[in-house]
């Protein structure tokens, strides 16, 4: 049976000392494995037939048939690995947190514990009906973020 863990070494070999990295490995049964990858840079073509060249190179159909897909991780597609939110700093993102609420706001810093965003906050004037928009930076831990992808803008 080919194992998560088999694909992920095969990869992670393939990948050392570049810039692209792994978001997701699916061995579903019957032997079908789906990699999402993304790189800095975006993912070209090339690096999709690169990478599944190397995991079909280190697997024998002669022992265990398969079929394979490698693919970019997808645009608009939420986070899973704290490379994609390290690839979107200065990027407005979604995020949706486990009590609900939703953030929009642009992606400033990521750290250990979590991520900085900065979000616009509409305030009242007192003796007006205008409203003033301020930025305000919230920090949000990982464990309280549930899903967080980055807004697509096509202007």
């Amino acid at each position: 049976m080919i194992t998560k863990e088999h694909i992920e070494a095969i990869i992670t070999e393939q990948l050392r000392g570049t810039s692209t990295f792994v978001v997701d490995i699916l061995v579903k049964p019957g032997n079908t494995i789906v990699v999402y990858i993304d790189d800095v840079k975006g993912v070209t073509f090339d690096h999709c037939i690169i990478l599944s060249r190397a995991i079909e190179e280190n697997l024998n159909r002669d022992i265990e048939d398969f079929s394979l897909e490698v693919s970019s991780a997808g645009i608009g597609s939420p986070f899973k690995v704290r490379q994609q939110y390290q690839k979107a700093i200065g990027k407005t993102i979604d995020i949706v947190l486990k009590d609900g609420r939703k953030i929009t706001g642009l992606l400033c810093s990521v750290a250990d514990n979590g991520i900085i965003v900065t979000k616009k906050v509409s305030k009242s004037r007192k003796k007006s009906q205008e409203t003033d928009v301020e930025d305000i930076n919230e920090y949000i831990l990982w464990e309280n973020i549930k899903k967080a992808s980055e807004v697509i803008n096509f202007k």
